[in-house]
C-alpha cells in the first residue's frame, strides 16, 4: 500500500493507493509556517510500504513530513519533481522543473484518462491553466491569482473597502460586496473561457475541459453551457499514483 500526499499552498490532501483505486482519502487546511501534526495523521493509517509526495508548499513542511515518515513508518518519502517527460506527457517548459509539480501530475492524470486534447483549469490558491494535446504534448499554460487571492489582494491594497460580508455572484452589482465577489469570480471564468478558445484554435479541435482544486465547482457553475466540463477533485493524487507506479 502506498501513501500519496498532495501538499498545496493552503491544503494538504492524502490517500492510500493499492494499485487499483484511491482509498481512505483525507484533507486538512494548513497555513504557511503552520506545523502539521503528521505523527497523529500517520498513526491513524494502516501499514504503508512507500510514500509519494507532491508539494508546492514551504520546504519546512516537506521536512516535517519526511521526518514523521521515517520515525513512524521507517520509510523515506519520495518527493516528485516535474521532469521533461513522464507517463506519456512531454513538458513544454525549457526548464521543466519550473512547472509546478501539481500541474505536471494533473497533465499525467488527464492524459491517462483519455487520449484527447484537453484544457485543465486548477482553481486553488492560484488559477492555473494548461493545454495538453492528444499525443501528450504540453503546449504550456497560464497562472493567475484565484478569486480568493484576488479578493485578498484587493482588500489589502485598497484603503476604504474594509471587511465585506458574504456575497453573491451577479453580472452587474449595485453594492461593493457583490461587486468585489462577482468581479473576482467572473474574471477567473473569463480567463478560462479565453484560454479554452485559444487552446482550441491551436489544437484545431474543441478540447475537453477538466476542472480541479477547491474552487472547481464554483468556477464550473459560472462557465457557459458551451463549455461542458468535468470536475476531478483528486486529479493531482491520480497523477501521483500513476507516476509512483511508472518507475519514472
Amino acid at each position: 500500500m502506498k501513501l500519496l500526499v498532495d501538499i498545496g499552498n493552503t491544503r494538504l490532501k492524502w490517500a492510500l493507493w493499492d494499485g487499483r483505486a484511491l482509498r481512505a482519502p483525507g484533507s486538512l487546511p494548513h497555513a504557511q509556517g503552520e506545523k502539521v501534526d503528521f505523527a497523529t495523521l500517520l498513526d491513524a493509517l494502516p501499514a504503508i510500504e512507500a510514500a509519494w509526495v507532491a508539494s508546492v508548499a514551504a520546504t519546512a513542511l516537506d521536512a516535517a513530513l519526511a521526518q514523521a515518515l521515517q520515525q513512524r513508518c521507517g520509510i523515506d518519502a519520495e518527493f516528485v519533481r516535474s521532469s521533461a517527460a513522464a507517463c506519456g506527457v512531454r513538458n513544454a517548459y525549457a526548464q521543466p522543473e519550473r512547472l509546478g509539480v501539481d500541474r505536471f501530475l494533473c497533465l499525467i492524470a488527464a492524459h491517462a484518462h483519455a487520449r484527447e486534447a484537453v484544457v485543465i483549469a486548477g482553481c486553488g490558491t492560484a488559477l492555473t491553466l494548461d493545454a495538453l494535446s492528444a499525443d501528450g504534448t504540453h503546449l504550456g499554460g497560464l497562472i493567475a491569482p484565484a478569486p480568493d487571492l484576488m479578493r485578498s489582494a484587493l482588500l489589502g491594497n485598497t484603503a476604504r473597502l474594509g471587511e465585506l460580508p458574504p456575497s453573491a455572484v451577479v453580472e452587474i452589482a449595485d453594492n461593493t460586496a457583490d461587486a468585489v465577489h462577482s468581479g473576482t469570480w467572473l474574471a477567473a471564468a473569463a480567463l478560462v473561457e479565453r484560454f479554452f478558445a485559444r487552446a482550441g484554435a491551436r489544437f484545431g479541435a474543441v478540447p475537453a475541459l477538466v476542472l480541479s482544486g477547491g474552487g472547481a465547482a464554483a468556477l464550473g457553475a459560472l462557465l457557459p453551457p458551451t463549455l461542458p466540463h468535468r470536475i476531478d477533485a483528486e486529479l493531482v493524487l491520480r497523477g501521483l499514483a500513476l507516476y509512483a507506479d511508472s518507475g519514472a
